[in-house]
């Protein structure tokens, strides 16, 4: 019977779990893993105590073991993670504002409102007779046609990109209709809203020579821009160019000088000869600017059947006509400006333009016709032209 135990014990596998071998019993017995009591009659039982006891230890030290590297891990990726940038949300109102001032600010052609500020200024300043004559409410009647021209340029600019959203696609991907930063429903809202804030701006302030500028700049670009019967003016390469000279090179100068000279002043509607060269210069820029602001734009209205100057030209032809034209303003400038009697005018103004001149035809000789930016850069450099004449339009006298 005893053998028969002994034999059974022996063919009897006792453990399934594996010990490492550099383990030995002597370690197990003083670290208490391995109990071994006495090699009595129930070996069965203390061998079964003894595999329980070890599993046990060695489980417990395991576990342990991984939470350790568990919880070093996890602080490791929680230190890695806070090091790295966290990209801003646009969403968030730090972001939001920032990204709709300058969304409004590329709709708002920035160029154009600054040349409208620089006219209405310069041609105020031409009804200054004397020094009494800056009084608090010369400086009330210059903001009020500011304020309100600020409102109708964001019209008409406004207009024009509603009804250009697939050319500007194209032509002007980055301003806020074509990118698709504002919806037509958003443009709809701005245009009609600044519409009603230059009318009632002009009709509360009461100056009759203030509100025929904002309303026959109204009809002219509301007609240069629609997509309706009989209007969208712009298709047509002359009727478009007459469009931006009737604005800018009449209706600035003799509406705005008005507001000043009757309204303000309650004066005489006079034209001096400063106000009719600054009319007969800006015709010559007005013209320019029609015609140029089509040449970097050529692939989209080739594409969509605008039949500018440019298009029927090329871009080579416009481009040194519009230069041309601009040499013969400055030449008749040179002359005009000859002509004062007062000695201080006369060297401003000739130095003035000829400097001018001389800097344009210099620019012009240089330029890469085939590359789009370089045009577009010489664009923005003809308004910077426009807004040097309209600081030396007030010093003709």
């Amino acid at each position: 019977m005893k053998s028969l135990i002994l034999g059974s014990f022996s063919s009897y596998k006792v453990s399934t779990y594996s010990l490492p071998s550099p383990v030995s019993s002597s370690s197990l017995v003083s670290s208490g893993c391995y109990n071994v009591s006495s090699l009595g009659a129930s070996k069965n039982k203390g061998i079964v105590q003894s595999q329980s006891s070890f599993l046990r230890c060695n489980t417990d030290r395991t576990n342990k073991s991984f939470l350790l590297s568990h919880k070093f891990n996890t602080q490791r990726v929680a230190s890695a993670i806070s090091e790295q940038p966290v990209d801003p949300d646009p969403t968030s109102p730090q972001q939001s504002l920032p990204n709709a001032i300058n969304a409004f600010y590329r709709f708002s052609r920035p160029h154009t409102v600054i040349g409208t500020a620089l006219s209405i200024v310069s041609v105020s300043l031409l009804a200054v007779q004397k020094l009494s004559d800056f009084s608090p409410s010369f400086f009330i009647g210059v903001l009020e046609a500011i304020v309100a021209a600020f409102f109708m340029n964001i019209y008409i600019v406004g207009l024009n990109q509603l009804s250009d959203i697939e050319i500007d696609k194209v032509n002007k991907p980055y301003l806020p209709l074509a990118s698709g930063e504002y919806s037509v429903k958003t443009g709809i809202i701005i245009v009609s809203s600044f519409a009603f804030m230059s009318f009632w701006l002009g009709w509360i302030v009461g100056s009759w020579p203030l509100f025929w500028a904002l309303f026959i700049s109204f009809l002219l670009g509301t007609a240069y821009s629609i997509n309706m019967p009989m209007l969208r003016w712009k298709r047509f390469a002359l009727v478009a160019a007459m469009c931006i000279l009737a604005v800018r090179a009449v209706i600035v100068q003799i509406a705005f000088y008005l507001h000043i000279q009757t309204f303000v002043y309650g004066r005489l509607a006079v034209f001096p000869k400063p106000v009719i060269f600054a009319t007969g210069f800006m015709s010559f820029f007005s013209v320019v600017i029609a015609l140029f602001k089509d040449i970097p734009d050529i692939v989209g209205d080739k594409i969509f059947g605008i039949q500018s100057f440019t298009v029927r030209l090329g871009q080579k032809r416009v481009f040194w006509i519009c230069i041309l034209l601009l040499e013969v303003a400055y030449a008749v400038a040179i002359l005009v400006g000859a002509s004062s009697p007062f000695l201080w005018s006369r060297y401003i103004t000739v130095l003035g333009h000829a400097i001018l001149g001389l800097i344009l035809w210099g620019r012009a000789k240089s330029i890469d016709l085939e590359n789009k930016s370089a045009i577009t850069s010489f664009y923005m450099f003809i308004w910077q032209l426009f807004y040097a004449e309209y600081l030396l339009i007030p010093l003709v006298r």
